[in-house]
């Protein structure tokens, strides 16, 4: 994520800590540690900014979402291990409204939910399956300036659109782009060409792995129209690995976008 000052600020997981660049990349800071404690990470994934420019982290293996000054000054904590409202297991995206409100993309839960600034539960959405409105290992979420949300479903490989009440309203599938890395492992695995010969994925339009990477985004883009949603945004999906979001595969090797 980026500050007014377009300063970027990655989560860095296997170091438990936030770590900053300049526009031009140039390394500048770093802040966090591993522990339980407060201000400490254990596997920090999503992060996000909020009206203030304080900085919402998943905390994903302590199962909570901290908050923090973007100079890292601990300010708080919500969420413990758990199903209930409120209660976490493996947090992984995040987000933050226009209004304050965090939307955190609750991995295990298969459900996202929605809690004050200062971490009062609001609503959930979302149930394990891979029906209308399911989720399967939600990996990132973003809402847009008309409060609708969308969520990256990782495990049944698309995106789900909601309204700003919870309800579901659409859903998105497509055909994926795979990196150079992606092609050039397909190109030169005769077993993986075989498999791709022995299938069809293009009927059903979904999204082929491992072309994934960590954020789901959502921009103003004013020609857009699919399925009488209203012509207000494009949409990139974005997941991780299967055995835990933060297993498997490199941050920025391997992309989706889906556009209309």
């Amino acid at each position: 994520i980026r500050d007014r000052e377009e300063n970027l600020y990655i989560s860095d997981e296997a170091l438990n800590r936030i770590s900053i660049f300049s526009r031009e990349g140039e390394f500048l800071s770093k802040w966090g540690e591993s522990g339980d404690g407060d201000g400490q990470l254990n596997r920090v994934s999503g992060i996000a900014f909020d009206p203030e420019e304080n900085i919402y982290a998943a905390d994903a293996l302590n199962h909570r979402i901290q908050k923090f000054t973007k100079e890292g000054r601990f300010l708080g904590a919500f969420g413990s291990f758990g199903d209930g409202d409120g209660e976490l297991n493996m947090p992984w995206g995040v987000t933050v409204d226009e209004l304050g409100d965090v939307y955190v993309a609750d991995w295990r839960n298969d459900r996202i939910q929605k809690f004050s600034a200062d971490g009062s539960f609001l609503m959930k959405l979302g149930s394990s399956g891979d029906g209308e409105g399911q989720l399967n290992r939600p990996t990132g979420v973003e809402v847009d300036a008309d409060g609708d949300i969308y969520v990256a479903d990782r495990g049944n490989n698309r995106v789900l659109q909601f309204d700003q009440t919870g309800r579901y309203v659409d859903r998105f599938i497509g055909d994926a782009t795979l990196s150079k890395i992606g092609r050039s492992y397909i190109q030169n695995s005769a077993r993986v060409l075989r498999l791709r010969e022995m299938v069809s994925l293009e009927p059903q339009k979904r999204r082929r792995r491992p072309a994934l990477h960590y954020r789901l985004r959502v921009s103003p883009h004013p020609g857009l129209q699919e399925r009488g949603v209203p012509a207000r945004s494009r949409r990139d999906h974005a997941g991780t690995g299967d055995a835990g979001p933060h297993h498997g595969l490199v941050p920025g090797r391997h992309q989706v976008s889906l556009s209309f």
